[in-house]
C-alpha cells in the first residue's frame, strides 16, 4: 500500500449506450443509459419520460402498452384471488 487513494472501477460519468457521450439518464422502457441526442420524449402521459431511439423505433413513444400490461396483470391477479376464495368457500363445511 502506498497510502494514496485508489480507484475501484470507473469513477467517470456514465456514458450513453449508443454514442458514448455523457448520459443524461436511463431509457424509461429498457433502462439503458442515453444522452439527450439519443432519446425522444414520450407522448400522452401525465409525466414526460425519455425513450431511447431503439425503443422508439420498436415500440413507439407511448407507454400505453406498459400501462395496459400492468392492468391486465392486476386483473389476472384479482381473478386468481377470487377463484381461490370461491374454492375455499366450496370446500368449507356447512
Amino acid at each position: 500500500m502506498s497510502g494514496q487513494l485508489q480507484t475501484v472501477g470507473d469513477d467517470g460519468p456514465e456514458r450513453c449506450a449508443f454514442c458514448s457521450a455523457e448520459a443524461a439518464g436511463p431509457c424509461a422502457s429498457c433502462r439503458r443509459s442515453v444522452c439527450g441526442d439519443c432519446c425522444t420524449l414520450t407522448e400522452g402521459g401525465a409525466r414526460t419520460w425519455a425513450i431511447c431511439l431503439d425503443c422508439d423505433r420498436k415500440k413507439g413513444r407511448s407507454l400505453g402498452g406498459a400501462w395496459r400490461g400492468l392492468g391486465i396483470w392486476l386483473v389476472g391477479l384479482l381473478v386468481a384471488l377470487a377463484a381461490i376464495v370461491a374454492l375455499m368457500e366450496w370446500l368449507a363445511p356447512s
